[in-house]
């Protein structure tokens, strides 16, 4: 994991005069391009790297540089081992549990941290992010039945990159070689995933994070809900990030913003799970989907 990559660089800094691109590269099996970036992250950070030039050149820390009052003070490091631990109940992964104890040795505060995360998910069988890990690690080949967002199904077979955990999914990143381009496979739609002996024939590099900055904001459009007083928990559940607006008679209207909603599954399946506790207001094409799946759902039970 790229976290993980980042605080082993660290400490080798401190612990080296100085270090090449080529040799970090090497040890971390990462491309050198990767290394200058991950270079580039640590110095955004505020520690102070410094590159030498010349045949043994690379780079090095500052002389002087104190690492437990400059580098990272008590905050830091407690929230490093929050993310960690997440990280290390989900892969079982032995190396992350080292870095977990290397951190706890530099606090001495005896702070507890105010921050918990679980990067669990009940959409994902543990295995299945421990053995793509694992393809990624040993850069292995893997083979899987795929079920589209149009529920196709489809077997590939994909040179791995990375892990991705992004609105409350896993997503595996990685060169799919039946399409013969880069492809990003949600994990949970991934099935009968098989690691093949093969090892990948190239080096890929990792895809930066995704953002709404990837979207045609023109395809924006304000969703305006109105919530029953008896259904707020659920439906913030989902939309707590939204202008929420709280009536006399105990209901709250709340408008999200939204990419092409009526386009959006996602969206239709959230919105039908609040049953008769919400009424979309606007759009009013949205209604009549609504409407439309609702009256399907009817005809599946008829018989009852």
């Amino acid at each position: 994991m790229k976290l993980e990559r980042l605080i082993s660089i660290i400490f080798k800094l401190l612990n080296n005069e100085i270090l090449s691109a080529s040799s970090l590269a090497e040890e971390f099996q990462v491309s050198s391009r990767t290394i200058y970036r991950d270079i580039e992250a640590i110095c955004a950070a505020g520690i102070p790297v410094v590159s030498y030039h010349g045949t043994n050149g690379g780079f090095g820390i500052i002389k002087g540089y104190k690492f437990d009052k400059s580098l990272m003070g008590s905050y830091d490091i407690l929230n490093l081992i929050t993310v960690l631990s997440s990280l290390s109940r989900i892969f079982e992964d032995k190396e992350v549990e080292q870095t977990i104890e290397r951190l706890k040795t530099l606090d001495t505060s005896g702070n507890t941290s105010a921050l918990l995360v679980n990067l669990e998910s009940d959409k994902t069988e543990p295995a299945s992010l421990i053995d793509l890990r694992k393809a990624i690690q040993e850069k292995r080949v893997i083979h899987f039945d795929y079920v589209s967002k149009k529920n196709e199904f489809t077997s590939r077979e994909l040179e791995p990159v990375h892990l991705h955990y992004k609105f409350r999914s896993w997503y595996v990143y990685g060169y799919c070689r039946e399409r013969q381009n880069y492809r990003e496979f949600r994990v949970s739609r991934m099935l009968n995933i098989i690691l093949k002996q093969e090892k990948l024939l190239q080096t890929h590099e990792m895809k930066g994070d995704s953002s709404y900055s990837d979207f045609d904001l023109d395809g924006f459009e304000d969703v305006v809900i109105r919530v029953n007083p008896d259904s707020l928990a659920e439906v913030l559940d989902q939309f707590q990030n939204s202008s929420k607006v709280f009536n006399s008679d105990g209901s709250m209207t709340l408008t999200i913003s939204v990419y092409q909603p009526l386009h959006a599954g996602w969206l239709k399946s959230i919105l039908l799970s609040f049953g008769s506790g919400a009424k979309v207001l606007k759009p009013v094409k949205l209604q009549s989907i609504l409407l439309d799946e609702a009256k399907k759902i009817m005809k599946v039970y008829k018989d009852v």
